[in-house]
């Protein structure tokens, strides 16, 4: 090898070595300096991680999770709160979530998702207690002309949309409960409803807040309409009671009219934690953060469905946490959320 290559080579394998060096030289830690900056990292890990509450939302296209989300918005606050939402596969997912995946304090659920465990799970309604009723989402069961009741239904295409909503679970779960055998599809909506209109699908579930802007901006020829469902014991356990009218349908229910459906709770809940427990503070401190801050979610640029939302509804089935059944008994003052 010529002694032109031979420094040529050297001057690189010198090359790379140095910028090595000189970063092993730079990075070199004294034991004193090394114990200070262990010392801080475990501060900053144990300062973000004091005051975080896992929130697990839902599917990332649903309006669970925009509710997460805007409850993060609101109240997080530096060193004090931290709510984390999670992108999850929808209300059962949910509650295994909630039962049994480190770091989930919270989640949003349909009430009826507890039915999945009753046999698994005999005392989930005790590991499981709610904050507060959010919304209702109304069941809609939409049908062509030629169905006039509940019974036409029988052995009949209903689509319950896709696997993960809410219609999904909730939508075989009621036609069980009625005793109506269909054959269950579970495509998109949009796919469905133009299927229905060809007169492949006899009829659609939904199980969402009214209205839908399918039913409320589609173009649907005379007598395509819902069906009433009435409340009754059946449905005691997790639903409530409640209606389709022309206010929110004008083109579908006439002026006047009024079809009985029911309703699922959707609610946000928490793990049942001991009392003085770590997590059990976290939960209390979100309780306060949000219902003080209520008439913020309330105002302009968060999801109208906040207006709806009353603190002292009610869930069948479930218990209140305590803490926020505490700060309903003596609400806080200047919160603008009324004691009544």
């Amino acid at each position: 090898m010529s002694f032109m290559k031979f420094s040529a080579m050297a001057f690189a394998v010198l090359g790379l070595q140095l910028p090595a060096n000189a970063q092993s030289l730079l990075t070199r830690e004294t034991p004193t300096s090394g114990a200070v900056a262990r010392r801080a990292d475990i501060t900053a890990k144990e300062r973000i991680n004091a005051w975080t509450v896992g929130l697990a939302g839902g599917l990332i296209e649903g309006a669970p999770l925009r509710l997460a989300a805007e409850i993060a918005r609101v109240v997080n606050e530096e060193d004090k709160l931290h709510v984390i939402p999670m992108v999850t596969r929808g209300a059962t997912e949910n509650v295994n979530s909630l039962l049994y995946l480190r770091g989930v304090d919270t989640a949003i659920i349909n009430t009826d998702a507890l039915d999945d465990y009753k046999a698994q799970v005999p005392f989930v309604r005790g590991r499981l207690v709610y904050i507060l009723s959010l919304f209702p989402s109304e069941l809609h069961i939409f049908v062509r002309p030629e169905i006039r009741s509940l019974e036409d239904l029988r052995g009949k295409k209903v689509n319950f949309n896709t696997q993960g909503t809410a219609a999904a679970y909730s939508g075989p779960l009621i036609f069980s409960r009625l005793g109506l055998d269909v054959e269950k599809m579970f495509i998109p909506h949009q796919v469905a409803l133009e299927q229905m209109k060809r007169g492949e699908v006899s009829a659609v579930v939904f199980v969402t807040s009214k209205p839908i802007d399918a039913f409320l901006k589609g173009r649907w020829d005379p007598g395509f309409k819902f069906l009433a469902v009435e409340y009754d014991t059946k449905f005691e356990d997790y639903y409530l009671p409640s209606s389709i009218d022309a206010t929110d349908y004008p083109n579908l229910v006439p002026k006047g009219e009024r079809i009985a459906t029911i309703a699922v709770p959707t609610i946000l809940v928490a793990y049942n934690w001991p009392q003085q427990s770590d997590r059990y503070r976290r939960v209390a401190r979100l309780v306060d953060h949000l219902f003080s801050r209520l008439d913020r979610l309330q105002s302009t640029g968060f999801d109208p469905k906040w207006k709806e939302v009353n603190l002292r509804a009610k869930v069948p089935s479930l218990e209140r946490f305590r803490p926020a059944q505490e700060w309903l008994d003596h609400p806080q003052v200047g919160t603008g959320v009324p004691s009544q």
